[in-house]
């Protein structure tokens, strides 16, 4: 099929490089015309394991192409997958200028049926206003549908999860689209489910807000683990052994970020606020998450005391690992609470440092996880990255003034820890 992703970001490339590479011809539109020229040449703005290859593999072939004209990819395809950003807003709402602007363009290209998509994280009831929009700036007045299809991509593991999705949500306001959507997703062998829009719409900000309640979840229940001398992990392996649960996010630490999960939730409280009704538990979990950091602070105060002139140094910097976004990320906001306390830092991340320089001012990067430590007070784990399971941890010992760890991830065993002559600290064990 003739496919047009508008939006190059996270979303919109890994979309429009895995359709490509499943046999679709694919227009990438995006109107930043150095990123257009930077992906032409078979490079890519963002770190995500397998996708670089995958974009040369495809521009090569002629599968995959890049423009910043919305004009050209909506007069050459036959579906047109908006996957533009949604940032948030103050009152905790969604920016949705360049979902409207985006639509009132493909208005004014159309010349025939088109088939629109929402891709992006919207509102229950955006696909009424691009419906809109779309027919209020239309001069030529042809007939087209709007269709809800919400990504259910993780930074890290967008590829994969891509290609060998558990299930495609299509919400569609009459059957026409229909048969055209389950043919641009045949390839991948999935569920499709085929829902009104409005609960497409909603299924993607209650999938997200239900794995952040998880996250709280659990550590909240760390809480209790500290106070018990338990082991949150293992508790939460007891718990993820039950089906009805699962074991995957129940992982205790200082807290989920990014640029998905802290959105999506209060969009969710925002958009529930304006229907009349108040999602008090969706606030408990953003209260218990900025809880989360704050008391991993408190145990780095605690066993430091004054931070004032304290060096530290830390590993990780991205909201997760296998990618370089620091939008909203833990790690950043931890870096930020120590330096107003007055600590200097040496950080390292395996993929995120380029991209934090321009949040994270008056620090020392090092390129090697093993030299963090030099000259520090102390070590803190930051990021989940596997690489750091690996640190050469009695080098780091002999390098630190004292040797003590805050692994805010829960990487290494605290027995383990003990032995090799470490203050270890870590979240609900």
């Amino acid at each position: 099929m003739k496919l047009t992703i508008i939006g190059t970001g996270y979303v919109g490339l890994v979309t429009g490089t895995c359709f490509a590479e499943v046999g679709h011809t694919v227009i990438c539109v995006d109107n930043d015309e150095a990123k257009v020229k930077m992906l032409q040449g078979g490079g890519i703005p963002i770190y995500e394991p397998g996708l670089e290859e995958m974009v040369k593999r495809n521009v090569s072939a002629g599968r995959l192409n890049f423009t910043s004209s919305t004009a050209e990819g909506v007069q050459k395809s036959d579906v047109i997958f908006i996957a533009v950003p949604t940032p948030p807003l103050p009152d905790g709402g969604v920016d949705l200028s360049f979902i409207e602007r985006v639509a009132r363009d493909i208005a004014g290209a159309m010349t025939g049926y088109k088939i629109v998509v929402d891709k992006s994280t919207v509102p229950v009831k955006t696909g009424e206003k691009v419906a809109e929009t779309i027919k209020r700036y239309c001069k030529a007045r042809v007939e087209f549908d709007v269709v809800s299809n919400p990504e259910f991509l993780r930074e890290g593991f967008a590829v994969d999860d891509l290609m060998k999705p558990d299930r495609v949500v299509i919400g569609v306001g009459s059957q026409r689209p229909v048969a055209s959507m389950k043919a641009v997703y045949e390839p991948f062998k999935a569920p499709i489910i085929v829902t009104d829009i409005n609960s497409a719409e909603l299924i993607k900000h209650a999938a997200n807000s239900f794995l952040a309640l998880k996250i709280s979840y659990i550590n909240a229940v760390s809480v209790i683990c500290e106070a018990t001398g338990a082991n949150v992990q293992e508790v939460a392996n007891g718990m993820g052994m039950d089906e009805r649960i699962g074991r995957r996010f129940l992982n205790a630490g200082i807290g989920f970020g990014g640029s998905c999960f802290p959105k999506d939730l209060s969009a969710f409280i925002a958009i529930s606020q304006s229907l009349g009704y108040n999602f008090g538990l969706l606030k408990e979990v953003q209260k218990i998450n900025a809880q989360q950091m704050e008391r991993f602070l408190k145990k780095i105060t605690d066993t430091l005391w004054v931070l004032k002139d304290k060096k530290i140094g830390v590993l990780g910097l991205a909201f997760k690992q296998n990618t370089d976004d620091v939008r909203m990320s833990p790690a950043i906001e931890l870096c930020q609470r120590l330096q107003k306390e007055g600590a200097s830092l040496r950080v390292h991340d395996p993929k995120g440092m380029d991209k934090a320089k321009s949040l994270l001012k008056n620090v020392e990067y090092v390129e090697d996880m093993n030299a963090v430590a030099e000259g520090c007070d102390a070590l803190v784990v930051a990021t989940e990255w596997d690489e750091f399971k690996k640190l050469d941890l009695e080098r780091a010992r002999k390098a630190l003034t004292h040797p003590i760890m805050f692994d805010g991830r829960n990487l290494f065993d605290p027995e383990e820890m003990e032995k090799l002559g470490w203050i270890y600290k870590s979240v609900g064990r």
